[in-house]
C-alpha cells in the first residue's frame, strides 16, 4: 500500500473512529435493547452464563455479541462507555475493512475509498456503533466473512461465519449463500474433489465456533434447562445429554422468535427499509437546557437519506446488470443485500425493525461503487464523471452532517428537531 493511499484511509478511518467514540457515553442511561445485552454481558463476566438474580434465565440470542460487549465492561467498566466501546471500535474496523473490499474487488483506490467514505457517512451504521445492540457485531462478522471468502481464505470465512451467527441467527443466511456460491463454482469448475472441503470449511467450522461460544452455558450449572436431557431418554438418547438440552433451548428460542408478534410503535415492514420509511427511535428526551422553551434530544436508527435512496436506485441498476450481462461481481453484490434483507419477507406478522438492515448495508454502498465503476468505464468522459462523483460525495457529506444531531443525541430546539422530520412517520 502506497504512501498515499495509506494516508487516505488512515484519515478516513480516523474520521469514523472520532464520530462513533466522541461523546459516546451519551445518551446516558440504557438505549433502547441496551437493558438486554449490557445486563447479559455483565452476567457473562460474573456466571459466564446469562441469570435472573440467582436462577437461570432464558435467553433469546446466542452469547457472542453479549460477550463482546462484556470487553469493553471489562476495560472501562460498568457505564455507558463500556458498554458501547466495542460497538464503536468493530464499527470503526469495518469501514477499513470496506475499504480493503472495493479494493479488491474494483482494483482501484478512488472506489475504494469512496465506499469507506460512504460507510463512514452512513447515519445508520453511526448508531448502531454507538449503541451496545448486537446487529453492528453482526455486520462486522458478516463483511469480515466476505473479505476473507473473496480473497478465497475459507478457514477464516468459516471462524468469521461463526462468530456472526454467534452474534445474531441472522448470520445463518449469509453460512448458506456463501456455501452455495461456493460449491456452485467448485461444481461448475468441476473441482468436485474440493466440494467436501469447502463443506468442511464453511459449514462445519462455524458450527464449531457457534457452538463453542455457549462454552459458559456448558460449563455452568446456572444455565436455562442445562439439565433438561440428563433424565430423558427416547430415541436420540445416545446423543450426549448437553448437547440434547442445547437443541432443546434452541428450539424454545426459535418458537419465541417464529411467535414474537407484539406491537410496537417502530416496527417497520421490510418493504419500507430500502426507502427510511419507518426509522428507529432508540432514545428521546425533552430536556430544557437548549435556551429555547421547547427542546429535543434523539437517537435515531436513520440512514443518511441521500445515501440510502440512491443506494437504492444503485440496487436495481446492479439487478440490470446482472440480468443483461450475468455479471459475476454484480451478482456477488446482490447475494450480499439478499442474504440479508430477502429472509425477513417471511415473517410479516413478526415484530421487526428497519435497523436490523445494517447487516446488509455495506453491500448497498458496494452496489452503489458498482454503479460508479460503470461511470468510470469511458476514458473520455472520465474526468468529467469523476468530478460530478466527487460533487455527489459533499452533498452526501453535507446530508449526513445535517442529520448528525439526531445520530449522537445532541439537544437542539424543537423546532431544529422537527424540521429534520423529513417525513411524519419518522416522528
Amino acid at each position: 500500500m502506497r504512501v498515499r493511499e495509506r494516508f487516505t484511509l488512515i484519515t478516513i478511518t480516523l474520521f469514523a473512529a472520532i464520530t462513533r467514540f466522541w461523546n459516546l457515553a451519551t445518551p446516558k442511561g440504557y438505549v433502547f435493547d441496551e437493558v438486554y445485552y449490557v445486563d447479559g454481558a455483565k452476567d457473562y463476566l460474573k456466571y459466564g452464563v446469562e441469570v435472573d438474580k440467582t436462577s437461570p434465565e432464558f435467553i433469546v440470542h446466542p452469547p457472542t455479541g453479549k460477550w463482546i460487549i462484556s470487553i469493553g465492561i471489562k476495560l472501562f467498566g460498568d457505564n455507558e462507555f463500556g458498554w458501547r466501546f466495542m460497538g464503536a471500535l468493530l464499527g470503526t474496523l469495518s469501514i477499513t475493512l470496506i475499504y480493503l473490499i472495493a479494493k479488491q474487488l474494483f482494483n482501484s483506490i478512488f472506489l475504494a475509498t469512496s465506499a469507506a467514505a460512504l460507510m463512514a457517512l452512513d447515519g445508520l451504521h453511526l448508531v448502531l456503533s454507538r449503541t451496545a445492540l448486537l446487529d453492528i457485531y453482526l455486520m462486522f462478522f458478516v463483511l469480515l466473512a466476505f473479505f476473507t471468502f473473496i480473497r478465497k481464505k475459507y478457514w477464516w470465512t468459516g471462524i468469521a461465519l461463526g462468530l456472526a451467527i454467534g452474534a445474531k441467527w441472522s448470520g445463518i443466511y449469509y453460512l448458506v449463500t456463501l456455501l452455495a456460491i461456493a460449491l456452485f463454482f467448485e461444481i461448475k469448475n468441476r473441482n468436485f474433489n474440493k466440494i467436501l472441503k469447502r463443506i468442511i470449511q464453511l459449514f462445519f467450522i462455524p458450527s464449531l465456533i457457534y457452538i463453542f461460544s455457549w462454552s459458559g452455558w456448558f460449563f455452568s450449572k446456572r444455565g436455562w434447562d442445562r439439565q433438561w436431557a440428563d433424565e430423558r431418554g427416547g430415541l436420540f438418547s445416545f446423543i450426549p445429554a448437553p448437547i440434547r438440552s442445547l437443541w432443546h433451548y434452541h428450539a424454545e428460542m426459535l418458537n419465541f422468535h417464529t411467535g414474537l408478534i407484539e406491537a410496537h410503535s417502530y416496527s417497520a415492514n421490510p418493504w419500507s427499509w430500502l426507502i427510511l420509511g419507518r426509522p428507529t427511535s432508540f432514545y428521546y428526551q425533552s430536556p430544557n437546557t437548549c435556551g429555547s422553551s421547547s427542546c429535543a434530544q434523539e437517537v435515531v436508527a436513520l440512514g443518511t437519506p441521500l445515501l440510502w435512496w440512491l443506494g437504492t436506485a444503485a440496487l436495481f441498476v446492479t439487478f440490470g446488470y446482472f440480468v443483461s450481462r450475468r455479471e459475476k461481481l454484480a451478482g456477488l453484490i446482490l447475494a450480499g443485500v439478499a442474504a440479508g434483507y430477502l429472509p425477513w419477507f417471511f415473517f410479516q406478522k413478526r415484530t421487526v425493525f428497519s435497523f436490523y438492515a445494517v447487516v446488509f448495508e455495506p453491500f448497498i454502498i458496494l452496489a452503489l461503487i458498482y454503479c460508479f465503476a460503470k461511470l468510470l468505464e469511458d476514458p473520455l468522459t472520465y474526468k468529467a464523471r469523476k468530478t460530478a462523483l466527487i460533487a455527489l460525495h459533499v452533498a452526501i457529506a453535507l446530508c449526513f452532517l445535517y442529520f448528525f444531531p439526531l445520530f449522537v443525541a445532541t439537544i437542539t430546539t424543537y423546532d431544529d428537531w422537527h424540521a429534520r422530520m423529513w417525513f411524519n412517520s419518522w416522528i
